[in-house]
């Protein structure tokens, strides 16, 4: 029974709005919030941030990545706090690099993507990426007795999501194990009843992250990223994950703020101001721990970070 219950949660998927906010006197600017914890502090940050310096109003509007580079294409959108790469590669190529529509700060956090796995999983014999191909081995992942193991690849919204079904593919464990697409809170809420439990469990994952800090997680090895065997076809192109290949681990990933480059004429000192911000992986983990674990409101945990960090900020806002 206590296995079931790592993934019973995956039955009904919980819907919920952190730190978003709006008012019916049009804002000065809009930021992307994406839909998960760092993005959804690091969003509220520079609202209350530029607030601050600047005096101006900015709406802090959940959307996902390719709407909100729509929107910051279209005029709509300012600012999205958090691009991932190599994830968003395609979608960098057409509006920063082809367009010019968007510009990426120089400032980038380092990070990490990969799949994880509880130590009760490693310990009974999934620590590789072809262990994920038998199914001998992946047979104690199964929670719903079907006879395959289930696992959490990522939030619907998310561009790593469709990567790591195409690294399924490719590798061969899509034909072992049920791949899941739930949002994060969710499947945080598994994890921890997995290790709660002792159960196993096998997931994707990504650093900076509060889960490294609050459990003994274990990272399923992979041969080294090489490019040559990363074949991604275009996200425009609805057949885009059967058409792509991906055998190897993730690029090594990084990511950083985006702005319209309409920004940098409209309000010089906010795109100025968005250049300096410095922010570290140790501070997005923070963000995560506050937002999921201890159900702080993006809102409230930007607030107090804003106060402890005034003087970092004003720094930020210096010419």
């Amino acid at each position: 029974m206590a296995k079931c219950m790592a993934f019973r949660f995956l039955l009904p998927i919980v819907v919920a709005s952190l730190g978003a906010g709006g008012s019916a006197v049009a804002a000065d600017l809009v930021i992307a919030m994406p839909n998960w914890p760092s993005g959804q502090a690091t969003a509220n940050i520079l609202k209350l941030g530029i607030a601050k310096e600047f005096g101006l109003d900015a709406e802090v509007k959940e959307l996902g990545a390719l709407i909100a580079f729509n929107g910051l294409e279209a005029g709509t959108v300012d600012i999205h706090p958090e691009v991932w790469q190599p994830n968003l590669n395609d979608v960098i190529k057409k509006y920063v690099t082809d367009k010019k529509a968007v510009t990426l700060t120089k400032h980038s956090v380092e990070a990490w993507q990969g799949i994880c796995a509880t130590p009760a999983a490693a310990e009974k014999g999934l620590k590789t990426i072809e262990d994920l191909s038998d199914p001998a081995k992946t047979a104690i992942l199964d929670t719903d007795g079907d006879g395959k193991g289930e696992m959490w690849i990522g939030a619907p919204t998310w561009s790593s999501t469709g990567i790591e079904r195409v690294r399924a593919n490719t590798y061969g464990y899509a034909k072992t194990l049920n791949l899941v697409e739930a949002e994060e809170e969710v499947a945080m809420v598994a994890l921890d009843a997995a290790v709660a439990t002792n159960q196993p469990m096998v997931f994707a994952c990504y650093a900076p992250h509060f889960i490294f800090d609050l459990h003994k997680i274990v990272r399923i090895s992979e041969p080294p990223h090489d490019s040559s065997k990363w074949k991604l076809a275009s996200g425009a192109d609805p057949l885009w994950i059967s058409k792509s290949t991906a055998s190897t681990a993730w690029d090594a990933a990084h990511f950083s703020i985006a702005y319209a480059a309409t920004l940098s004429k409209k309000h010089a000192n906010v795109a100025a101001f968005l250049e300096k911000v410095d922010l570290t992986p140790e501070e997005a983990t923070a963000m995560s721990y506050a937002v999921e674990v201890e159900h702080q409101s993006a809102a409230d945990y930007a607030k107090a970070w804003v106060e402890k960090n005034a003087a970092r900020i004003d720094g930020w806002a210096k010419p």
